[in-house]
């Protein structure tokens, strides 16, 4: 965060740009959507807009996130217009993924050839996001044993890069898909049990300062119903207010 400040500031192309996809990309990793998209949107409409075509891919993700996937569409055109021009199997890998997150009937077969793609060339990183991803919308599809083979695949690449914010929410998405995982934080297993598995992940995002709207978009649940989770884990908690959470030991 302290390393962008002063390029942000200063607003001076390359490093500004690179500095803004930089926090987005954290935002994106600790599913504050909205902030990365609204970022990125304001560093693609900038004067340095070519610089930004390797953010692309983040900002779809963040808009479907969001709910606004007709802010993505664009992003999405413009960065396949890119992979087909490079001919690079890893953009042409996350081309695929962009694809495959703006598919609302069938996003299956573009996930699988992203993950082939991948396999040709490009880093571990975007390889594991791709698998995240896949994992989410497997989990979702009510098909929780192939989500829970994606997510482990993602966990393990996060972990071994040093990548926290995405390796936490890969966690997250596990324990979704209902698996329950040791983390080594310890201490919170009281607590913790007093919970259903759907409250605990509600409370556990609401601890870190996200709002209902995002921790909807990262379990896939209308703010309405987050809020209605946290409305019974307080008192189960012995809490009667959101800014407790933090204070607690939740697992």
């Amino acid at each position: 965060m302290e390393l962008t400040e002063e390029a942000l500031s200063r607003g001076l192309p390359p490093s500004s740009v690179h500095a803004a996809a930089a926090r987005s990309l954290l935002d994106l990793g600790l599913g504050r959507y909205e902030a990365a998209l609204e970022r990125l949107a304001d560093t693609v409409a900038g004067p340095n807009r070519q610089g930004a075509i390797a953010s692309l891919p983040d900002l779809v993700e963040a808009a479907v996130r969001a709910g606004v996937p007709e802010r993505a569409r664009d992003a999405a055109d413009w960065y396949a217009e890119w992979a087909a021009q490079t001919q690079q199997p890893w953009v042409q890998a996350i081309a695929a993924r962009c694809a495959a997150l703006l598919d609302t009937d069938d996003p299956g077969p573009a996930y699988s050839r992203a993950l082939d793609l991948h396999r040709e060339g490009g880093t571990p990183f975007e390889q594991a996001r791709t698998e995240l991803l896949y994992g989410e919308w497997l989990r979702r599809s009510r098909r929780r044993n192939d989500a829970r083979a994606r997510l482990h695949s993602a966990l393990e690449a996060f972990e071994r890069l040093g990548a926290a914010p995405w390796a936490e929410r890969t966690r997250t998405e596990l324990r979704a898909a209902g698996e329950s995982l040791a983390d080594g934080r310890g201490g919170g297993d009281d607590l913790a049990a007093r919970l259903t598995p759907q409250e605990l992940q509600v409370a556990r995002l609401a601890a870190t300062g996200l709002s209902n709207r995002e921790i909807g978009a990262q379990l896939f649940l209308s703010p309405r119903t987050v809020g209605y989770h946290l409305y019974n884990a307080y008192p189960k908690l012995g809490i009667t207010a959101r800014t407790e959470l933090a204070r607690l030991d939740l697992g």
